[in-house]
């Protein structure tokens, strides 16, 4: 073979590809190259965790629910419940998972709206803004020293309610054209409901930048903003945190993105064999949290 021309340098020739790294599931043994990169990692000090799918599923807990809360209190690890829901205070959230069985104290509870209000809190100090919203969203805001008003607001903030009015959606479309920020606290397009599918803040949002233009930024999951904010809740550091969430598009894709261990559970909205679609993976599958209370 001739020599090439100085600086350039002689292609590889071609290498074997190894296979993809199969998941790993709370019912298999992990091969040797799953080992290594699970001891990469260092032990979980801190927990997030998705609320609907993980911990409850249709207004019941779901089995090892809490028993698995019960074991995170007491080994007193830094944890939070995490929802894109921004209907409910805290308080009300802990509330209707005392009723439950699930004993989450108000401080361990990170929402779509507390997201929301520190990222508004962070961005403009002491500003104001038009809502569309229920009261955790509202109070939130309230708490981090926002004015809420309908005259020339910073930001038209977009939430969940439970009725959306057309006359409050116009009136967001017309402030949005007079130069508001349009923030939405979750993408979420559906709820659920024991009668099916109701839309959701992402649908909205969906209307009105379709009379304005204008796209919201999105606060909530899969936005790593959710997580990173929850992480510097409780003073945790990626490296040592793991997120378990029942949804690839949203939990398991935030938690990637802001570097945390992910674990896939089989009790809400994506199977193992949907997760096996997706372009990334969890760190692992489990069937539920249940599987991990032993860990903690």
């Amino acid at each position: 073979m001739g020599h090439l021309p100085h600086g350039v340098l002689r292609p590889r020739p071609p290498t074997h590809h190894r296979p993809a790294r199969r998941l790993l599931t709370g019912d298999s043994t992990p091969t040797p190259l799953e080992r290594v990169n699970m001891q990469d990692r260092k032990p979980v000090e801190s927990w997030l965790t998705d609320m609907d799918g993980v911990l409850v599923h249709e207004g019941q807990p779901v089995p090892g629910a809490p028993e698995f809360v019960s074991r995170l209190r007491a080994s007193g690890k830094p944890f939070l419940v995490l929802t894109n829901n921004s209907i409910y205070t805290p308080r009300d959230l802990t509330a209707r998972l005392s009723r439950m069985g699930l004993d989450v104290p108000e401080q361990s509870i990170w929402s779509s709206a507390l997201a929301t209000a520190q990222f508004l809190a962070d961005q403009r100090p002491g500003g104001t803004a038009y809502v569309i919203g229920e009261a955790g969203l509202t109070t939130a805001l309230h708490a981090v020293g926002y004015v809420l008003t309908d005259f020339a607001p910073d930001y038209v903030v977009l939430g969940e309610t439970r009725t959306y009015s057309f006359e409050a959606i116009t009136k967001a479309v017309r402030l949005i054209n007079d130069g508001a920020r349009f923030i939405c606290t979750n993408p979420d397009v559906t709820g659920p409901s024991v009668e099916g599918a109701l839309p959701a803040a992402g649908s909205v949002a969906a209307m009105i930048s379709k009379a304005t233009g204008v796209e919201p930024y999105f606060v909530g999951k899969p936005n790593p903003m959710m997580m990173r904010s929850a992480l510097n809740t409780i003073n945790a550091h990626s490296e040592t945190t793991a997120m378990i969430g029942d949804r690839m598009d949203t939990d398991i894709l935030c938690g990637l993105e802001a570097g945390l261990e992910t674990i896939l559970v089989l009790t809400g909205i994506s199977s193992r064999a949907e997760a096996e679609r997706y372009p990334y993976r969890p760190s692992r599958i489990v069937n539920s949290v249940a599987d991990l209370v032993d860990e903690i």
